[in-house]
């Protein structure tokens, strides 16, 4: 019911009287103060008239579940959404639920992660009140050999949120980051649980730097964050809210031919390794080529200085100019 009254003062120019709230929602007085009450403590501001009712006047960049479901506008994404203050990491609390049987869509949320994970078990700060931590359970009926793929799709619905919600424009790094001005702002995680090759479950976990204003010296030159890109700060709840929304739109069209084909063009638009020099970190030896885009499977194009092409299915690809590489 939280979430439900914030989402009626949200929509309404004006005031709300306890009386309609109390009729709308049946329930007494007396429960309707203590959700105002539990929203003035998360750091809402509702003025509260006599014989008018209550306003919002403002909100700040609260974070909570009844923020979550107020903002969202989806069918699926963040049906289920469970939120916490803080945790180990939003992915390992996604499997947990996952193996629980929690539905497709379920989106865990977390102000802080103590434990988060990028690829290939590299650390990812994530402290307090500035990032976007949050993990989503996936359920879909394709090959396990695709699902890689849903990274990509992913990388392009956080693109199109945040561009939404800030008007910024950052590009995607292949395979999993975004980047803006050539430092990374966000990470995205794909895990997956099969079992007698089918998928049970996929958790797509995404981290964002969004109000940070600084960063620990070991990363200070090669991440930024849309606060410092954009001189000022976002709300995260609208912007998650954003992002679950483009990737709703984009998980159909993937899910329509089971492939990025739909999604190909927009994704090479924003790609920033395309044309650029890469440097591919192959088992076997380092080496470089021009990255001439992706494929409809979300293999990397490149082409060697002998003109070769290769398709690159995964591993790390620097490219000039971007995290320090020159």
């Amino acid at each position: 019911m939280k979430g439900e009254i914030l989402k009626l003062l949200k929509e309404t120019d004006g005031y709300v009287s306890g009386q309609e709230l109390c009729r709308r929602f049946g329930v007494p007085r007396t429960a309707v103060w203590k959700v105002i009450n539990q929203l003035k403590e998360e750091g809402y501001e509702i003025e509260a008239v006599r014989n008018r009712g209550y306003a919002l006047k403002g909100a700040g960049d609260v974070l909570s579940e009844a923020e979550l479901l107020s903002c969202l506008k989806t069918e699926w994404a963040g049906g289920r959404t469970v939120y916490f203050d803080a945790t180990d990491s939003t992915n390992v609390q996604a499997k947990r639920l996952a193996e629980a049987h929690a539905p497709h869509g379920t989106l865990v949320v977390s102000d802080r992660q103590d434990g988060g994970k990028g690829r290939r078990g590299r650390s990812w700060a994530s402290p307090s009140g500035v990032g976007i931590w949050m993990s989503l359970i996936l359920r879909p009926e394709i090959a396990p050999s695709s699902a890689s793929m849903l990274t990509l799709a992913a990388a392009l619905a956080v693109r199109e949120g945040i561009q939404e919600e800030t008007g910024l424009s950052p590009l995607i790094k292949w395979p999993n980051d975004l980047v803006l001005n050539g430092k990374k702002i966000c990470g995205i995680l794909t895990e997956m649980s099969t079992e007698l090759m089918e998928i049970q479950y996929v958790i797509t976990g995404i981290g964002i730097n969004v109000n940070q204003r600084e960063f620990p010296p070991e990363i200070r030159d090669t991440a930024t964050s849309l606060s410092l890109e954009a001189g000022r700060s976002f709300r995260r709840s609208s912007l998650i809210a954003a992002i679950l929304k483009a990737f709703e739109k984009d998980y159909t069209a993937f899910l329509k031919t089971g492939d990025l084909s739909l999604l190909l063009e927009e994704y090479n638009a924003c790609l920033v390794n395309r044309g650029k020099e890469v440097c591919i970190l192959d088992p076997l030896g380092e080496y470089r080529a021009v990255a001439e885009g992706i494929d409809e499977s979300g293999s990397l194009l490149v082409t060697l200085p002998d003109g070769t092409r290769r398709e690159i299915i995964s591993g790390e690809v620097s490219v000039r100019g971007i995290y320090g590489y020159v």
